[in-house]
């Protein structure tokens, strides 16, 4: 058994709902996770008490996990194929990986463990809610095919990575966040003192 693939016939046999009021509030949180992101990023910011050190060994974190998002970015056909390429075949949610990487990467960074568990609260929340809510629609787009993905791990290993499909997913935009965050993280170690 894959990381991210579970074969029981229990899970199998798993149907996601989307009637009841859990449902509608993950739903909610999906859709408002950038807000709750920035929210969430200036209180941690706030908070945060970083050092050359915590810097140094988050920036190491928190690229491996932009790392595993291009590589992601550059096999995902949104909302037009269940992609099967790429880290794909590893883990059914890359993307969401290496945003947990990340998002792990700038909690080192900020040197206080009350940053780690806001960072870790918010990405259980948020992840969870956007995993509900895009294994739903691909469920409902895909049907057959995203089912025997998960059960079977059906893999494509003829697809390359693609820079032009990085770019058209926008992984830019992430790109450009961590820098600003790791940016912020070192200035505000200098305004600290810490430089």
């Amino acid at each position: 058994m894959r990381f991210g693939r579970p074969s029981s016939a229990a899970w199998r046999e798993r149907r996601v709902s989307e009637t009841g009021p859990t449902d509608k509030f993950m739903r909610t949180v999906a859709r408002a996770r950038v807000a709750l992101g920035f929210t969430c990023g200036v209180l941690v910011f706030w908070l945060a008490r970083p050092t050359p050190a915590t810097i140094a060994v988050g920036l190491v974190v928190a690229v491996a996990g932009e790392a595993i998002r291009f590589w992601a970015a550059g096999h995902l056909n949104k909302s037009r194929e269940v992609t099967r390429s790429g880290p794909y075949r590893l883990v059914a949610h890359p993307l969401y990986l290496g945003s947990s990487v990340i998002g792990a990467g700038l909690a080192i960074a900020s040197g206080r463990v009350i940053v780690g568990a806001i960072v870790a609260a918010y990405l259980a929340l948020t992840l969870t809610a956007a995993i509900r809510s895009e294994e739903a629609f691909l469920r409902r787009t895909f049907g057959s095919d995203y089912e025997a993905y998960r059960r079977t791990g059906i893999v494509d290993t003829a697809r390359r990575f693609s820079l032009e499909r990085a770019v058209a997913n926008r992984e830019y935009r992430a790109v450009a966040g961590l820098l600003a965050a790791l940016l912020l993280m070192a200035w505000k170690a200098t305004y600290n003192g810490a430089f």
